[in-house]
């Protein structure tokens, strides 16, 4: 019986139609690499610039504790070894409850159970720094000033506490990606000479596994050292307290205290004016505050050799007591891995309970009225203006970096801009604010202005867009690429037809993080975009056109905790502005999980 083979009739081309040149790409892709250098040298070259524009006592701005502007003294050590108790504290209390999570979630839960409860810590990580610094007040205050009799209990020991849990989800996440990395072989080999997985764990995952875990670390501490509004919230902000002995040190903990952040957010970068000693101290500490970051940055993220696997790994093993040993230690990091889901869990229960009112419609659709009532649709809005432009501006730059991160730059090159992402990444959002503020606000005229406000906060999403395009770009097969080259294109036209459609998943949910995270930014748009009450609810230029925004919103009525009802509008206001992060962070795991491992084709 004869069959009949269906064929495709051959097109004839077209006379004189080629594949477009794309000159475009280089142009796009190039721009969005100068955006990254370029805001670093911004942030960099306005702290030097204040730091010129007046006279800095350097080693007493490093040695000595007297902060007294009047008196001409400007001493920084004391807001140097509060930033390091601080830090110091957080990292103490964070880094084996993260490390211990992490551990369970990678080693002893299955996928189908860790991977929801893997989401509840990136929840942790995406809730907005004010709605920590409001839980600081309503939770660790409190404690601090019942325990150490202390009024108030403003203290340098309550935001270590509120840092310590700020930071556990950043330390958790990337070391379970740590941890995922080391081969399945060196585990099945473990296990087959008979060794419990307490000593699986420790003689054959975290050899492999250890320096990953340690840049977790390190990026925690980045963000630690750049926090400003949930530390200025709770640490009292006391000048001048440097404690002499140990007893001193021990009491200083449950006192107030200043820390670098704390001071760059404080009034007094308004009140020192643009020039002079008084700001170029204040720009000195902003210096000391970015090399402390970068430096941290640079650390945990630098390349590090693996260690060779030839050598069998050293194991002094306990013959007695091994599988109690094994039990305890399950125990253990099975309940360090409850702790971050209770903390969600608490603090979605606070806020229900607190900001109820953002469950009644006319909350949401009503404006403020007087000093604490009425609704907040003028700060939804502007919000949502704000997150709307950063996204616009920031997501060709972004997009653009990864690409040539991912796709064009040499290996050293690739590296070095890499770094230069994290550590805009790492960038202390209060040092974006005051470099708004003058560049933007005072030398241009524009005021407060929603646009500066969206402009201060576009290096926030960049490297976020930027680092997942790049990993996305990497994922690539191998086979597409070396289509594309045999084809005949050039290399703007692979971006433009192969990697371009390939990455974008990987960019929105970048795009999308990004967002979340800007959402919830305070301390750049107090000096630049917003004002308490009195702007209209859309801006009608761009100079001198301020709005009103969730998080400063926020900030301001938490000032007033003595009024109920202003604390009751800050709760209702913080429950919005979670809710609307939600939204988005949920679209950016779905958009992961759903294009998680999807290979394009043409």
């Amino acid at each position: 019986m004869a069959t009949d083979t269906l064929a495709r009739k051959p097109v004839t081309p077209e006379a004189g139609v080629r594949p477009r040149r794309s000159r475009w790409v280089w142009g796009w892709v190039y721009a969005g690499t100068f955006a990254v250098a370029g805001l670093i040298l911004t942030v960099a070259g306005y702290l030097g610039a204040g730091v010129g524009s007046g006279h800095v006592d350097w080693l007493g701005l490093l040695t000595e504790a007297a902060w007294s502007p009047p008196n001409s003294l400007f001493g920084g050590l004391a807001m140097i070894y509060g930033t390091a108790v601080v830090c110091a504290l957080a990292l103490a209390l964070a880094v084996p409850v993260g490390w211990a999570a992490a551990l369970a979630l990678s080693e002893y839960l299955p996928a189908r159970v860790a991977r929801p409860l893997r989401m509840c810590v990136e929840l942790l990580a995406a809730v907005p720094s004010i709605v920590y610094g409001l839980i600081g007040i309503m939770a660790v205050r409190p404690v601090i000033a019942h325990m150490a009799d202390v009024p108030g209990g403003d203290s340098l020991a309550a935001a270590g506490i509120v840092l310590a849990v700020m930071i556990t989800p950043t330390i958790v996440a990337v070391s379970v990606d740590a941890l995922a990395a080391v081969p399945d072989r060196y585990r099945e080999a473990a296990f087959a000479l008979g060794l419990t997985r307490r000593e699986v764990i420790r003689s054959s995952v975290l050899p492999l596994a250890r320096s990953g875990m340690r840049a977790a670390v390190l990026l925690g501490l980045a963000r630690a050292l750049g926090e400003a509004i949930a530390v200025f919230l709770v640490v009292g902000r006391a000048d001048g307290h440097l404690p002499t002995s140990f007893g001193e040190f021990l009491d200083s903990l449950v006192h107030p205290g200043q820390t670098l952040t704390t001071k760059l957010a404080g009034p007094e970068p308004v009140l020192a004016g643009t020039s002079g000693p008084y700001f170029a101290a204040l720009c000195g500490l902003g210096l000391v505050l970015l090399a402390l970051v970068a430096a941290a940055t640079i650390w945990g993220t630098r390349q590090r050799r693996p260690r060779t696997t030839d050598k069998t790994a050293r194991y002094h093993s306990t013959p007695r007591l091994r599988v109690q040993r094994d039990r305890l230690m399950t125990a253990v990091r099975l309940g360090a891995l409850l702790l971050p889901g209770a903390l969600l869990v608490g603090m979605i229960a606070v806020l229900a309970t607190r900001g109820s009112a953002a469950f009644n419609p006319s909350f949401w659709f009503t404006g403020a009225t007087g000093a604490a009532g009425g609704g907040v649709r003028d700060q939804i809005v502007g919000t949502l203006l704000l997150t709307v432009t950063t996204g616009v501006l920031a997501l060709p730059l972004g997009f653009g970096a990864g690409i040539l991160i991912g796709v064009h730059a040499s290996e050293r090159t690739a590296r070095l801009l890499q770094t230069l992402t994290v550590v805009l990444g790492g960038t202390p959002t209060i040092l974006l604010g005051l470099a708004g503020f003058v560049i933007l606000s005072t030398t241009m005229g524009w005021g407060r202005s929603w646009l500066a406000g969206a402009i201060v906060l576009v290096p926030v999403v960049i490297p976020v867009i930027a680092l997942t395009t790049s990993a996305r770009v990497r994922s690539l097969p191998t086979e597409l690429t070396e289509s594309a080259m045999a084809l005949g294109l050039t290399r703007a036209q692979y971006i433009r037809s192969v990697v371009v459609p390939y990455t974008w998943p990987a960019t929105v949910t970048g795009l999308l993080l990004g967002l979340a995270r800007a959402a919830g930014e305070t301390a750049p748009l107090l000096f630049t975009a917003t004002v308490f009450f009195g702007a209209p609810t859309v801006p009608n230029g761009i100079v001198e056109a301020p709005v009103q925004a969730l998080p400063t919103h926020i900030f301001t009525l938490s000032q007033d905790s003595g009024d109920p009802q202003a604390v009751s509008q800050a709760w209702g206001s913080a429950m919005v502005l979670v809710l609307i992060t939600a939204v988005l962070l949920s679209a950016a795991v779905w958009l992961r999980n759903r294009f998680e491992g999807e290979r394009w084709t043409a």
